[in-house]
């Protein structure tokens, strides 16, 4: 059975951090797509995906993460995945996505190393 999932979304003065929870599978990755039209990221701001609720993640949850990393480049801003549990981490790692996003053990850490970027 699918757990439901949960966004939660919040503006920092770096863009936007969205905190991803539950299964983000071929059920509830449209949410997360859904979702990526509402961020009003500017250029030179930072998603940061906060992925420490994910409790499973299946290839639909990877092309979601790949929607956003697109729609953050198409609006001229970065982004950078924050606390990712182990289990997802390994299958990142399988994939090649640890290639593809700066990861960072927080939040925290994610805003810490964040710099504006500019065109």
């Amino acid at each position: 059975m699918t757990q439901h999932l949960s966004l939660h979304i919040r503006t920092v003065p770096a863009g936007a951090v969205v905190e991803i929870a539950g299964d983000l599978d071929h059920h509830t990755a449209p949410e997360v797509r859904a979702a990526l039209p509402g961020l009003d990221l500017l250029p030179g701001q930072q998603l940061v995906l906060d992925l420490g609720g994910i409790t499973f993640c299946d290839s639909s949850g990877i092309t979601a993460l790949i929607a956003a990393r697109n729609h953050t480049l198409a609006c001229d801003a970065s982004i950078a995945l924050a606390a990712i549990p182990d289990r997802v981490s390994r299958i990142f790692r399988i994939v090649g996505l640890d290639q593809v996003f700066p990861t960072h053990l927080t939040v925290r850490a994610a805003q810490a190393e964040w710099r504006p970027t500019t065109s």
